[in-house]
Parts: structure tokens; C-alpha cells; sequence
């Protein structure tokens, strides 16, 4: 039985295909349009499945759509309604989208897929909480989603066992941990939906001034993690904006603008927030565990993707393991309906054996065959090297030991908002300039932004404080002291973005400021040339960590393909570029001047 999941139109939009219970193909739809969190209808990652998996859309038994656009556009009225007639500017926006496409989405699946498949619908927290639970290695768990807002829902926990799951309690629209985040995140002059990330990031170098006042005025938290926003200093509801005049005055301010300079009590805003974030996830959790009596967590929604608050959980929450879907936003959300769709309407049986999960390293994408890619190399003139892969690996180490910049595509693309190896950069973690470099020469982003490590998973608890893996860079911990640098008196008065470029550890280009990293474990059966590569680097170094940053540049979704690969590399000052067994130096290509476009290389159909 072959079940395609489909999540569109909000932002993210993804699919994924099981067959008869099996994860066969998942991917996002921007990588293939190469527009960032990419919302419309997931066509070509559709036929990207499709072709993974060797059928035709007319194979499909059930294709399955991750929320209730019907619940969704009741929210909205209401919201309007509840508001009018402030919003009138938002609510002339969005109709005419919905009146068009998104009340008649049976009619636009089955014209966009080319099936009569019958289409079934999940509520976007049962979506969500699937993902979390079904491809966990655990027969039975609680289960915690967070994010902006589905239908109704901004918060849901609840319980999964077997081939079941059951949402016990949820918290409602407009109050959202979500939206919190993301109204910090506008606020300090990043996107919404796509730079929360960066106040993660951004939050270390700041102290947290504004903790008391975001709990005295924002938000009201009970001692079981529910909450409630006061939504006079909020305008998601009905406007166009993030935040209003009066949050506006409360913290000193207008918004910063974007590409404006990153100011201290940026800072200080993004610690804060952060911060909050954080101690409700863990209220929150803490309540979870009393309320259902499990071991073991399950975690998704965009909040999920808070590897620092995760972190906390591991370190400090009652569970004893956690299991958080890779794709864990509402791209997640395609595989989490087609889940739910095998598993609990059509009951089929779910065996797991508590270690292993079923997300196959959530390298579920397509990958690229050599032949395809030397017929690539050899139709414009670039120049690539073909190794044998045990050659590859040794090659590859000695490259990044020598402190190159190396691009890596190989395997299948990950599925999510990681870069786990297969569609990555790659670069020595122990140079002092590497985070620089890559970031102001490869990445053209934020000199502020950390970059994680990839570590063997048999030396991660030698090197960072924590005693399990994380093979889906979904977690922070922190450098172990051994091998930290003791900061002078000087350097310990430093403060804000002045905190910088002191080297803090062995591994610097890699420790963040507070000395933490967001890790990726990696093993061999998971991603074997990856792996080589690392094991080959800490035989020849005594080191095994690298640097790990996803194969794209600052506004670009990850590469998918050998041109969208070729034309990064170009673009960027990267030193090499793998494309599966070719090895390209960057001295040795002809002078490039157009995009390659990826459709004519490498056609989906």
C-alpha cells in the first residue's frame, strides 16, 4: 500500500511516501524551486517521491493532507471577527487565497498529483504528534508538540502506544509558545518562520534583562507549563505585523530593521526570550511526565526545533530518553499524516526494538548516481576527479586537515532543516579563522552565527557533556572542560558581539560563546562515506570532530542536486567540491557565469 502525505501552503511545504509502513521517500519542496520555506502545493517533491519509490501517482492508495483547512479557516474568521474592524487590511489578504485554493484542496490534490486516490485529513497537532511518535524507537511514549498555530491548536500532549496515538489536552490560539518566539524574532529585525534560528543563536551573547519584564506584561506561565499571552502588546491576529505600538514602548522601541546592526539589547531581547522559552518547555514537560507516567518523550512542531531548550529537557527534564522528529516544523508534517493514516485508521501492526528508530537517518531525498554526474561534469567542461571510495575518504581528510573548504553532496538528501552529511560543508574544527572564513566567505551570513560539529558517536561523550546521541543535530551540549580554554580577566569582562573571536576550546570554530555546540553524532551504518571521512580525520589528527554547516548560502535552501551543488560552489569561496566518488578543485574549473538549472540536468519526470 503506498500512502503520500502532503503539507502546503502555510510554509515548508513538503511530502512522503510509505509503503505498507515503510518511510521510502521524503522531501521539501524549496529545495527543488530553490525558494526558501518555499508554501505553495509540493509538486516536484511529490514526483521526487514518486520517482524514489518506482510507481506512478495513479499506485497511490491514499493520499493524506496534514491539517483540516476547513477548522483552519473557521480560526481565521472568528479571529477576524473577534478583531474587526481592526484587520480589515490582513483579512483582505488572506481571502481571496482561501476562497480560490485553499477551501478546495480534494480538487487541487487530485489535479496536482495526477490521482483519484482517495484524500484523507489529519488535525495538524495529530500530524505533528505522529511524526514524534510513529518513527521513534519506542513502543510507547509521552508525546509534546509545539508550535506557532495549527487549526486551533498552538500546544498539545498526549500519549502513544503500539500503532496508537492519543492527544490528551492542547492549548489554543492566540496564546502560543510559537508565536512568542516568533515576535522576538520580528521584533529584532529577523524573518518570521525562518530566522528564529538566528535569536537562538544570537542569544548567548546577550543577559537576560527583559526576563522579569516578558513575564510581568507577555505572558502569564502556571506551574504546569499552560500559559497565556496578553494579547494587547501582540498584532498576529488581525495585522500584518508581529508586534504593536505598545510592546513597541514596553521594550524601547520600534523594531530593529533587518540587515541594521545587531545591537546589545538585541542581545539581551534574544537571551531573554530564550530563556523563557526554555523554563516553559521544561514546566511544561515536567507535567507531561506526571500526567502520563512515561519513560520516554516525543517531540515535534517548530519549537521542537529549539535545540537549546531540547538540550535542557535531556539534562534537566524527567524523561529518561527523548526522540525528536528531524523535520520536526510543518514539513514534518507530510510524513506524520501518511504515518497516521497507516498506523491508526487502517490499524496496521508497529514493531520497534527501543534502540533503533524508523527515520533511516532522515536521508530520505533523492540522490544522484555517478554516471548521471559525469555526464554532468563532462557536458559544461568542469573539471572532477573519480576516486574509488576508499581512496575518497583519505583524500577528503587530508583536504580538511589542511584547512580547506570542502562542499560534500553524496547519498540521499536529508530530510529537514539539517544538513547531516550528505548536502553539507565541511572544514576543520580545531582553526581559529574556519568560523570566519565560512562565514563571511562561504555562507555570506551573520559573523555571529555558530556553526555545529559532527562527532563520531563513539567519542561524543569524551568531547561534550552529554551521554547519548544526537544523530539529528537536534540537541546542544556543552565542550567538556578538558579540552576548554580558561579566559583571562580581560577576556572574561568581554561582553556581546565583543565575545566573539576568542578561541574557547580546542575545537573553536565549532564552541559557541557559552562554550555549547548543537551536535550531530554519526555512525557508520547511517552514513558510511560521512563517517569515513570523520574516522579518517581523528586517525590522522587525534581529533574526531568537524565541522559540520548545511551546503547553501545565507537566503538559499540547501542544494539538492550536482548543478545546484556546482553553482554553490562557484559562487562561494569554497576550496573543493565531492559530487559522490568526483572530487572538483576549484583552481582547476572553467570561468562560470550562468546558474545551472537543475530541471534540464536532472528532470524529476
Amino acid at each position: 500500500m503506498n500512502i503520500l502525505g502532503i503539507s502546503a501552503f502555510y510554509h515548508d511545504s513538503a511530502a512522503a511516501l510509505v509503503r505498507d509502513g515503510d518511510i521510502v521517500a521524503a522531501a521539501q519542496e524549496e529545495r527543488f524551486t530553490r525558494k526558501k520555506h518555499d508554501p505553495g502545493f509540493p509538486t516536484n517533491a511529490v514526483k521526487s517521491c514518486l520517482k524514489i519509490a518506482g510507481i506512478s501517482a495513479q499506485e497511490l492508495d491514499y493520499i493524506c493532507f496534514y491539517d483540516k483547512p476547513l477548522l483552519k479557516f473557521e480560526r481565521l474568521l472568528k479571529t477576524y471577527l473577534n478583531y474587526a474592524p481592526v484587520g480589515i487590511a490582513s483579512f483582505l489578504t488572506s481571502m481571496p487565497l482561501w476562497l480560490k485554493q485553499k477551501l478546495w484542496l480534494p480538487d487541487i490534490i487530485h489535479e496536482q498529483v495526477s490521482s483519484s486516490a482517495q484524500v484523507l485529513f489529519t488535525d495538524h497537532h495529530e500530524s505533528h504528534a505522529a511524526s514524534a511518535f510513529f518513527p521513534s524507537p519506542f513502543q510507547q511514549a509521552a508525546i509534546l508538540t509545539l508550535d506557532g498555530v495549527g487549526e486551533w491548536a498552538t500546544a498539545s500532549f498526549g500519549r502513544g502506544h503500539d500503532n496508537k496515538i492519543s492527544l490528551i489536552s492542547e492549548i489554543h490560539f492566540p496564546h502560543s509558545l510559537g508565536l512568542l518566539y516568533s515576535a522576538f524574532t520580528y521584533y529584532t529585525g529577523f524573518k518570521v518562520n525562518s530566522g528564529e534560528y538566528k535569536l537562538m543563536g544570537l542569544a548567548p551573547y546577550g543577559e537576560p534583562k527583559y526576563v522579569d519584564l516578558i513575564y510581568d506584561k507577555l505572558i502569564t506561565v502556571r506551574d504546569d507549563g499552560s500559559f497565556w499571552l496578553d494579547m494587547k502588546y501582540f498584532n498576529y491576529c488581525a495585522g500584518l505585523t508581529m508586534t504593536n505600538s505598545r510592546f513597541h514602548r514596553l521594550f524601547g522601541g520600534p523594531p530593529r530593521q533587518p540587515e541594521s546592526q545587531v545591537t546589545q539589547k538585541d542581545m539581551d531581547l534574544a537571551r531573554s526570550v530564550q530563556i523563557v522559552t526554555e523554563e516553559i518547555m521544561l514546566k511544561l514537560a515536567r507535567h507531561v511526565y506526571r500526567e502520563t507516567g512515561e519513560q520516554n518523550l516525543c517531540l515535534a512542531g517548530g519549537v521542537a526545533l529549539n535545540c537549546v531548550g531540547n538540550g535542557r529537557l535531556l539534562r534537566e527534564g524527567p524523561f529518561q530518553n527523548i526522540w525528536i522528529q528531524p523535520a520536526a516544523g510543518d514539513a514534518g508534517g507530510a510524513l506524520g499524516t501518511a504515518l497516521f493514516n497507516w498506523y491508526q485508521l487502517l490499524d496496521h501492526p508497529r514493531k520497534v526494538d527501543g534502540q533503533h528508530d524508523l527515520q533511516k537517518a532522515s536521508l530520505l531525498g533523492p540522490r544522484f548516481s555517478d554516471e548521471e554526474i559525469e555526464r554532468f561534469l563532462s557536458k559544461h567542461g568542469y573539471v572532477g576527479h573519480r576516486y574509488a571510495r576508499e581512496e575518497l575518504a583519505p583524500k577528503i581528510a587530508e583536504l580538511i586537515a589542511s584547512e580547506k573548504v570542502i562542499g560534500l553532496l553524496q547519498g540521499c538528501m536529508e530530510f529537514g532543516p539539517r544538513a547531516l552529511g550528505c548536502r553539507s560543508i565541511i572544514g576543520d574544527a580545531r582553526s581559529k579563522q574556519m568560523q570566519s572564513i565560512m562565514n563571511l566567505k562561504i555562507k555570506f551570513r551573520e559573523s555571529f552565527r555558530p556553526f555545529a560539529p559532527t562527532v563520531l558517536a563513539e567519542h561524543v561523550s569524551e568531547y561534550f557533556e552529554i551521554d547519548c546521541e544526537s544523530p539529528y543535530m537536534l540537541l546542544v551540549a556543552h565542550v567538556r572542560d578538558k579540552y576548554r580554554y580558561q579566559m583571562t580577566e580581560e577576556q572574561q569582562k568581554l561582553f556581546g558581539i565583543d565575545k566573539l573571536n576568542i578561541a574557547r576550546s580546542t575545537i573553536p570554530a565549532i564552541t559557541h560563546v557559552d562554550y555549547s555546540a548543537r551536535l550531530q553524532t554519526v555512525k557508520r551504518e547511517d552514513n558510511p562515506l560521512y563517517y569515513d571521512i570523520i574516522n579518517t580525520f581523528y586517525q590522522k589528527t587525534g581529533c574526531p570532530v568537524i565541522i559540520n554547516t548545511s551546503f547553501n548560502v545565507r537566503g538559499e535552501p540547501i542544494v539538492c542536486s550536482p548543478a545546484d551543488a556546482y553553482t554553490c560552489f562557484m559562487r562561494t569561496n569554497m576550496d573543493y567540491l565531492v559530487l559522490e566518488n568526483f572530487l572538483l578543485d576549484k583552481n582547476e574549473q572553467p570561468a562560470f557565469a550562468d546558474v545551472v538549472d537543475w530541471r534540464k540536468e536532472f528532470p524529476l519526470d
